[in-house]
């Protein structure tokens, strides 16, 4: 069972890394296109049938979520009625992996006489879907891994990754940034992330220490305990960031070898420490935390006086980890 499942995995890392490979000039023109409909106030329609149609929804959620307005259109309802959702300012991005499913192919016709253009991603450049379209793109991942050959499992996996591809290049393209994000998910420990700001999470007044460098290890620990915090951050005579000393140095130190509590709290802290703008996002906090491995981050306005910490305990709490 295991080697079976590691087999699957195998065929679609190959079949990812040949539709890489094929990446071209199809792909530019595709990319080009969606930013001129996106320009005239159009929108991209992502169609497609059976597995290919909830590939299709995916595909349309995500390029919505990152700045490409993005409807999904099921074939069959639209000779339906449903096409009434699409204008000539849109535009077309038909699935389908053999490139000849009836429901996709005999949409076009219509897709025409509304005045749209064509993108398509098949696995056959010389299938129907291909030669109706304005720009085809290739899917050229080879076997399925379903041992009939039938079930879409390399192919959709490919098909997705591509369309993963044409969001993340409209990004760039598009100077979508991490504020626009915002807007489109507001919902959810991602969503709150990327709305709060470091001062809606941070520690002030009482429950931030702050002592200054001549300070005692045994003030820094007193003021840490009625912080009910795991560290002290060290501020020099004008505000500024000069040092912090949390519990675990403590810890480390102590482990050591004998650490004197009347010394000065400036010969065991860490000196320049890691710290981040008070008008930076929640989510610029998690990546510092998961990269740098650490608990406690000061925060500095622009001036660079200390405002606040971090304390990665409380983000649980704030429901943003």
């Amino acid at each position: 069972m295991l080697s079976r499942a590691k087999q699957v995995f195998d065929i679609e890392i190959e079949g990812l890394e040949k539709t890489r490979d094929s990446v071209g000039d199809s792909f530019v023109r595709a990319v080009e296109m969606i930013l001129d409909c996106a320009s005239r106030g159009g929108i991209l329609v992502v169609t497609g049938v059976g597995k290919n149609l909830h590939v299709a929804e995916k595909m349309s959620a995500i390029f919505s979520s990152t700045g490409t307005r993005s409807i999904v259109l099921n074939p069959v309802q639209a000779m339906h009625g449903d096409l009434g959702m699409v204008s000539a300012k849109d535009i077309l991005l038909a699935l389908s992996f053999s490139g000849e499913s009836a429901e996709v192919n005999n949409l076009i016709p219509a897709i025409r006489r509304h005045g749209l253009k064509v993108i398509s991603m098949t696995g056959r450049p010389d299938s129907t879907l291909a030669t109706l379209s304005d720009v085809h793109i290739e899917i050229p991942c080879g076997r399925e891994a379903c041992p009939f050959g039938m079930a879409p499992t390399n192919s959709t996996t490919a098909t997705m990754a591509m369309g993963d591809a044409l969001a993340m290049v409209l990004i760039d393209a598009q100077k979508f940034a991490i504020e626009d994000y915002a807007m489109n998910h507001p919902a959810g420990a991602i969503g709150r992330a990327l709305v709060m700001k470091v001062t809606d999470v941070m520690r002030t007044g009482e429950r931030l220490a702050l002592v200054r460098p001549e300070a005692t290890v045994t003030e820094a620990l007193m003021a840490m305990t009625r912080a009910q915090g795991g560290s002290a951050v060290v501020i020099d005579a004008e505000g500024g960031l000069a040092g912090i000393f949390t519990d675990g140095d403590f810890r480390r130190i102590m482990s050591g070898g004998a650490i004197s509590l009347a010394s000065p709290i400036s010969k065991y802290m860490t000196a320049n420490p890691l710290f981040v703008r008070d008008d930076a996002y929640a989510a610029e906090l998690l990546k510092i935390f998961e990269k740098k491995r650490i608990d406690d981050l000061p925060v500095c306005d622009a001036s660079g006086r200390v405002v606040g910490l971090v304390d990665i305990q409380d983000l649980p709490k704030m429901k943003v980890l």
